[in-house]
């Protein structure tokens, strides 16, 4: 019975977002020290944690456990964990900082948006553009992270030009979200 418990407590949609929230300062303490082990298990702590972003909206809708905490927590989760990797990795000028302040002053914006949208009772879920932009940025930091040159590959120019997407899925989903809900803005 306390194995059933346990498991239920780890598969929980909740707990795979405060997991995601528990890996923001592994990320940033392996990132202060960086070198090529603590680059790679920062890219793969950053890479489990973005992982469950998929699979806590998954368990939440497929077993009923949509929550309100979950629907609060679930994108303050993903925007801190985006928000301190991009600045992490523009203060090691691995990225230019001022994309990481494009991406993370959209992501405020679009929070205090979302916010006045949940307000007024409408749908506050992520747009297609939303999820390709989380997309892109995931796909752009983990190569980022990982940074040095191995096995052939350069990291940081695969790195850059999905960083380099993710800035266009940036500022193409923070219009749409503005320009959809404008009439919410004037009154």
């Amino acid at each position: 019975m306390e194995k059933k418990r346990i498991n239920a407590l780890l598969t929980h949609p909740n707990t795979l977002t405060l997991f995601r929230i528990l890996a923001v300062p592994i990320v940033v303490v392996l990132l202060m020290v960086p070198n090529r082990f603590t680059a790679f298990v920062a890219g793969l702590c950053f890479s489990a944690a973005a992982i469950t972003d998929y699979f806590d909206g998954y368990l939440a809708r497929r077993y009923g456990l949509v929550s309100n905490l979950g629907k609060v927590m679930d994108p303050v989760a993903d925007k801190l964990l985006v928000s301190s990797a991009l600045i992490m990795l523009s203060s090691l000028g691995w990225m230019p900082a001022w994309i990481a302040c494009i991406i993370i002053g959209r992501e405020l914006a679009v929070t205090g948006l979302r916010n006045i949208i949940a307000e007024n009772k409408l749908d506050v879920s992520a747009s297609s553009l939303g999820k390709y932009k989380t997309g892109f940025q995931i796909a752009a930091i983990i190569p980022l992270m990982l940074h040095y040159p191995a096995l052939g590959f350069d990291f940081q120019a695969i790195g850059m030009v999905f960083l380099w997407g993710a800035l266009v899925f940036t500022i193409w989903s923070g219009a749409d979200y503005f320009l959809r809900f404008r009439k919410l803005l004037k009154g």
